[in-house]
């Protein structure tokens, strides 16, 4: 008898999994958003904008901005 709340509370955890497996994923922006919010990691901040503004400008030199972005350096 002692074994039947055991079973029910498993059935219940994995039934909970199962909800949590089949929600859909949120993106990597709205991780890395909820990572800095609840472990404070306020100065990844700049951090991250400089890596995105440098990889915006690599981006950007393989098209027809590129004349205009080279007279910035």
């Amino acid at each position: 008898m002692g074994d039947e709340p055991k079973e029910s509370d498993q059935q219940r955890q994995q039934s909970q999994l199962e909800q949590d497996a089949s929600r859909p994923q949120p993106g990597i922006l709205i991780e890395f958003v909820d990572f800095l919010l609840h472990n404070k990691k306020w100065w990844l901040i700049p951090i991250s904008l400089v890596l995105l503004l440098f990889g915006l400008l690599v981006m950007l030199s393989g098209t027809g901005a590129a004349p205009f972005i080279y007279t910035l350096f």
